[in-house]
């Protein structure tokens, strides 16, 4: 027989509908694959970055040879500034090119096979059911009552921010919008590259189509909302860990269902 969950309207009641669970969701948990397929994810958004191939060489500079009481080192030309007679171009000299300089050509991508990729998505779309491997990513599901949870379609037509808190509330995600609330700070030179604060992940919204909720949740630190075509291994797992907070639409469900 098969499970059957319950779908809940926005006041956090029970519907009097229900959807059968997906067979996605009997996928074993396989954390080995979910991280090798988050890897590759994130592989594909480094930007490639090398030197001046000219870098250290742009100078003139030769060796004084033997016998002088000197390294044989190349050394700048010229007899007036404090530059001159200054080893130059090799890699131990004070602006000298560099040994193993990183080049443009470098693979950064780290590749997954089509079938292992299939896996770890399935694998960590059925993790987001285990109440467990849910907490131990931090959130709060003390008051969640159902895993996975299914909310009526009237959901994704929010268009106020204030309306999806008030619905997230009464769903029981109050004390996990508290936690996401607050960013932590970050240490180091990041701050001056836009890494200033670093936000909490929270619950993660799954709708069908585009909708007026995806503006609305915006604004709302730590809740993503994505349409299911487009949710990703590492939005399951965000880092690596699997157990992702989700909450999905009944249209959602269902065309997961129908995959």
């Amino acid at each position: 027989m098969e499970k059957k969950v319950s779908v809940y309207t926005l006041s956090g009641s029970k519907s009097r509908q229900k959807i059968e669970l997906p067979e996605i969701f009997n996928t074993p948990y396989r954390p080995d694959v979910i991280k090798r397929a988050v890897i590759s994810e994130q592989s594909k958004r480094y930007q490639a970055k090398g030197v001046n191939p000219l870098a250290g060489k742009n100078v003139a500079a030769s060796s004084w040879g033997v016998g002088r009481g000197a390294a044989r080192v190349p050394r700048r030309h010229g007899s007036h500034t404090h530059h001159a007679n200054r080893g130059a171009f090799v890699t131990m000299a004070v602006g000298g090119r560099s040994a193993h300089a990183p080049t443009v050509e470098k693979k950064l991508v780290e590749k997954i096979n089509k079938k292992e990729h299939r896996l770890a998505w399935k694998s960590a779309l059925a993790a987001t059911m285990d109440k467990e491997l849910v907490k131990q990513r931090g959130h709060q599901i003390e008051k969640i009552k159902e895993f996975p949870l299914v909310v009526v379609d009237d959901f994704a037509t929010i268009n106020q921010t204030k309306e999806v808190v008030k619905a997230l509330e009464k769903l029981g995600f109050k004390e996990e919008l508290e936690r996401t609330k607050n960013p932590r700070k970050k240490a180091g030179i990041g701050k001056l590259r836009g890494r200033r604060k670093r936000y909490a992940k929270g619950p993660l919204i799954i709708i069908t189509e585009d909708s007026p909720i995806q503006k609305a949740a915006s604004n709302i630190p730590g809740v993503e909302v994505k349409t299911l075509k487009r949710v990703t291994v590492e939005d399951l797992a965000p880092g690596t860990h699997a157990g992702r907070l989700v909450i999905w639409t009944k249209s959602s469900f269902e065309q997961l269902r129908e995959r």
